[in-house]
């Protein structure tokens, strides 16, 4: 194997939007998630809806039907 072509790999934070944070290893030293094993609807049993960047919101008035 070549010497230093290797990034570092160490301790990183990982912070989810629900605010749960967690530990991990990476080359990364933080990283930021909209989903955790926390919040994440398989694990929790809730049905949640992630809307990303408002997504769900400009589907809704695309397809939705006009009152004419």
């Amino acid at each position: 194997m070549k010497n230093d072509i290797h990034p570092e790999y160490a301790t990183a934070i990982v912070k989810c939007a629900c605010g749960n944070t967690f530990q991990t290893r990476s080359t990364r030293a933080e990283i930021h998630t909209d989903v955790c094993g926390a919040c994440h609807p398989f694990y929790t049993g809730k049905q949640r809806l992630v809307d990303t960047a408002g997504r769900v919101e400009r589907f809704r008035q695309k397809f939705a039907k006009s009152a004419t």
